[in-house]
């Protein structure tokens, strides 16, 4: 081919966005309804395209994050997820994206702005369940978004950060539970904690739980990587719920 009849391909570039966080002891998605075609009307993640050529693709992200839920950057920390170019995702044309996660404790409600005309929070299992169908291909880049931070509870200290400054054994299995959507054997649960050099320690005195007995009190760990990593459970004993 001559190179000087090389016409460059229109390929435009966007960012999308996977929010989680943990409410109501459930691991939660942040979701727009789009207020503009297409998919008008249908839940989405929140995204959109670089502003201009001089925008950088992080930027873009916090950019549309703060536009489209409320959600400035000093709130949450966004992790580069993946890149999304399947010709056919975007009915407007070969759009390339580039999808960030972040995965963050108490995020407040969601403010929808621009050409969003909703944004809540959304239970991940509905969310990826039939009975929500996502714009675009925002389903497959959810699935990747719940299945890194499901890693990154297996090799970080991060389900520390759901817990308060001082929690139990329970407490933090609770958070393994919600974002891993399996049920934990306290046992099998509390040995592999323990295993786990510098993860928790030991916080002083007990608390009453509901059942009005006493419980160990731990706090975080100086340990951030995990080693040995907290591995989910295969079999019956990490049976997905239900």
């Amino acid at each position: 081919m001559n190179d000087d009849c090389w016409v460059p391909p229109t390929v435009l570039l966007a960012v999308d966005l996977v929010i989680l966080t943990l409410r109501e002891s459930q691991l939660q998605v942040l979701l727009i309804e789009r207020g503009v075609a297409p998919y008008r009307g249908s839940l989405a993640l929140p995204g959109g395209f670089l502003n201009h050529d001089q925008e950088d693709l992080l930027t873009a992200a916090h950019r549309e994050l703060d536009e489209e839920a409320g959600l400035g950057p000093e709130e949450l920390h966004l992790e580069q997820l993946g890149v999304y170019g399947t010709p056919g995702r975007d009915p407007r044309g070969r759009v390339v994206s580039v999808a960030y996660l972040a995965v963050t404790p108490r995020l407040p409600e969601p403010v929808a702005g621009t050409d969003a005309a909703d944004a809540k929070w959304t239970p991940v299992a509905h969310a990826l369940s039939d009975a929500a169908p996502l714009a675009f291909d925002h389903r497959q880049i959810l699935a990747d978004g719940v299945d890194r931070a499901r890693e990154k509870l297996e090799r970080s200290a991060l389900a520390t950060a759901f817990c308060g400054p001082t929690f139990t054994i329970v407490e933090l299995q609770e958070v393994y539970e919600a974002v891993w959507g399996v049920r934990l054997d306290p046992r099998n649960f509390y040995r592999k904690v323990q295993s786990v050099d510098g993860f928790i320690v030991p916080a002083g005195p007990t608390r009453r739980t509901d059942g009005g007995r006493p419980a160990r009190l731990f706090k975080p760990g100086p340990h951030t990587t995990l080693h040995p990593p907290m591995t989910r459970p295969q079999g019956p004993t990490g049976k997905e719920k239900t």
